[in-house]
């Protein structure tokens, strides 16, 4: 694919594309009865919940999803131990950079998110928050494995967690708290899971996404712009951070949460998976209800749209 050749459409225009799209692979959706999604863990429920039933309730179409960490779903995708239909990523860079050229041309970026700490409320930590103290104040007093934060070399929520740390400490000149903070947090390598603990009271805080405390019911406290990585127009300041993941060695930069999606081009229901999308994008409601943010400037295709599709 030609790398300098990307397009940002409009609904009407997305729509196009999607149409477009499904003439391209020719027929008619046939028998297809299912899709299998391998989506970012954080849309665990926003996907079993609310999207799948009413997808599956327009179309008579079921949605089979799988959730796991985006790092570990990109690797699982490169390396063929699974072979979804459609992948959906927590972070829209990190498919590009994975995926693109091998598995897909094109993508479309679908909602936003937030950061911040879920928490619970009867434990120190929620009653000294409550009392107005700092999140960051009350975190450097925790104890061993009292906060959950995802594995940042499995998934974005968990390098995003890293980098706030690091934010936070050159905002309020912390010094050596990104560090401090790492030493006693537990790094939880199944992203669906980060809530359960606290869910449970086995532990006082998580750093998760708006959507998860939502999805659960617990409180949150959303982090300033200056690290929540909700903030379009601070991107550069987000980018004066980065994680890299052991394993692979990927760079992440620090950047705004952006969820999107792609169909694999190895996938054996095309029109389906096609469908699914365009009623991902046509459906934003169900994501606000879900607790996910649709930016003003969202849906919007990526990549190597069809020829003759205009703004």
């Amino acid at each position: 694919m030609d790398g300098s050749r990307s397009s940002s459409l409009s609904r009407r225009g997305l729509l196009t594309v999607i149409g477009s799209t499904t003439v391209i692979g020719g027929g008619c959706l046939g028998n297809n009865t299912s899709v299998n999604v391998l989506a970012a863990g954080s849309l665990a429920r926003t996907f079993e919940d609310h999207l799948g039933p009413a997808f599956q309730a327009e179309t008579d179409i079921e949605v089979h999803g799988e959730y796991f960490g985006t790092n570990a779903i990109m690797r699982m995708v490169e390396d063929r131990t699974k072979h979804p239909d459609i992948i959906v990523s927590a972070d829209a860079t990190l498919l590009r950079d994975r995926l693109y050229g091998s598995f897909t041309t094109w993508d479309v970026e679908f909602a936003t998110n937030s950061l911040g700490i879920g928490y619970t409320e009867e434990t120190e930590f929620g009653r000294r928050l409550a009392a107005g103290e700092p999140w960051y104040a009350v975190v450097r007093d925790m104890e061993d494995g009292d906060l959950t934060i995802g594995d940042p070399n499995l998934d974005p929520l968990g390098y995003r967690a890293v980098l706030a740390f690091e934010l936070a400490e050159k905002a309020y000149d912390l010094e050596g708290f990104r560090n401090d903070v790492l030493d006693i947090a537990y790094e939880e390598p199944d992203e669906p899971q980060i809530v359960a603990g606290v869910e449970s009271g086995g532990r006082a805080a998580a750093i998760v996404y708006r959507n998860m405390a939502v999805d659960h019911g617990i409180p949150f406290q959303e982090f300033p712009d200056a690290y929540n990585f909700a903030n379009p127009e601070m991107e550069d300041h987000y980018n004066t951070v980065e994680f890299i993941t052991e394993e692979e060695g990927y760079r992440a930069v620090g950047r705004p949460i952006i969820y999107n999606a792609t169909v694999n081009e190895a996938t054996e229901h095309p029109h389906a998976s096609v469908r699914f999308i365009q009623f991902l994008i046509d459906r934003p409601e169900l994501l606000v209800e879900a607790g996910l943010t649709m930016a003003d400037d969202l849906p919007r295709a990526i990549g190597d749209v069809p020829d003759g599709v205009t703004r």
